[in-house]
């Protein structure tokens, strides 16, 4: 009787044991890798104070907030009509911009955001600013700089949409932009971040082969020119250039997948894992889709409460295909490389 009951005994700690590992292996999982039920096209992140704010493309720019980066509060959108050189240039638009990026610098928050024609590249990138991401601020008030570059169907090979700014280790302001055609580029800005810096400097950081039989004004599919999305992130002292390939915004068609390649300088060249540069059709694999999301892509990378994430979109096969956001802390292996998965 008493060696069953000491028996009963070790079974109901080695229950315990596994009970515990068990949860804390779902606790680590949902720390690592969550996705959310709100439409998120192109999503980028940041803190003020102690709320985190996403804004993500949409009518008027979509935003969202956030104490914990899980419970999600939509909140009125940046531009309630379209900017008046927008509605002027694109006037089949309408309100909907495009691909935001959100920076703080120097005590002011910078919206880049871009406006576009489907399809083609006649594309504008503009700038509004901000002294503060909270509403009920009296200090709270979007002011839109207008346009800072735009490319031409027909004249530019190249399209000025998915804009991104990153800092050198100077301090100099840089926008990387692009999708389709020959690539994605990084342009260097003026002090203020609201204009190219004149003389103009722009170099070509990621490009995949194009059929040179393409017109100038196709840009491209899966097979050809598919780059996009770009987002600089400087990591023990190298700049990692993150892309997406292949096809996006297909619902349960998307295939696309984000890609890596790093470099010394923020001008490139950016060479994968292989030493392959991006420019000439490198990237290493950070995470791609599978039977329940067919594609992710379109990220931005962040460092939050000392931890690096991936903020990305991810093409639900559950639901039509629909884009949800994901937030994922990223894996850095012993030489250096980020990567991300789905479970």
């Amino acid at each position: 009787m008493l060696a069953e009951k000491e028996e009963c005994k070790r079974m109901h700690k080695r229950l315990t044991v596994v009970l515990a590992l068990t949860l804390l292996t779902l606790l680590v999982h949902t720390l690592r890798a969550e996705h959310f039920n709100i439409r998120a096209d192109d999503p980028v992140l940041i803190k003020q104070g102690d709320t985190y704010y996403l804004f993500c493309t949409g009518e008027g720019i979509s935003v969202f907030s956030s104490k914990d980066m899980k419970k999600w509060e939509s909140r009125k959108p940046v531009f309630a009509e379209a900017p008046a050189w927008a509605a002027r240039l694109y006037p089949k638009s309408g309100n909907t911009e495009l691909a935001p990026d959100i920076s703080l610098h120097n005590g002011t928050y910078y919206l880049y955001y871009a406006v576009s024609t489907p399809g083609a590249n006649n594309s504008t990138i503009a700038v509004a600013t901000n002294r503060t991401l909270q509403p009920e601020s009296p200090d709270f008030k979007w002011v839109d700089h207008g346009p800072i570059v735009e490319s031409l169907a027909g004249k530019d090979m190249w399209n000025a949409i998915y804009p991104k700014l990153a800092l050198d280790d100077q301090g100099t302001p840089w926008l990387a932009l692009g999708s389709y055609w020959y690539g994605i580029k990084v342009a260097k800005l003026n002090a203020d971040l609201t204009a190219l810096a004149q003389p103009e400097q722009w170099s070509t950081i990621a490009s995949r082969e194009r059929n040179w039989k393409l017109e100038d004004t196709d840009p491209g599919d899966q097979l050809n020119s598919a780059v996009e999305s770009p987002f600089i992130f400087r990591k023990n002292g190298q700049y990692y250039l993150f892309a997406s390939w292949d096809r996006c915004c297909s619902g349960v068609s998307s295939t696309s997948k984000v890609v890596v390649g790093r470099s010394d300088k923020i001008t490139g060249p950016y060479l994968d894992k292989e030493g392959q540069p991006m420019r000439f059709g490198g990237g290493s694999l950070v995470v791609g889709g599978n039977k329940s999301w067919p594609g992710v892509g379109h990220n931005s990378v962040y460092t939050l409460e000392g931890k690096d994430y991936l903020v990305f979109q991810g093409y639900d096969a559950s639901d039509q295909g629909r884009s949800k956001l994901w937030i994922q802390e990223i894996h850095w292996d012993a030489d250096g490389w980020p990567s991300a998965d789905l479970q």
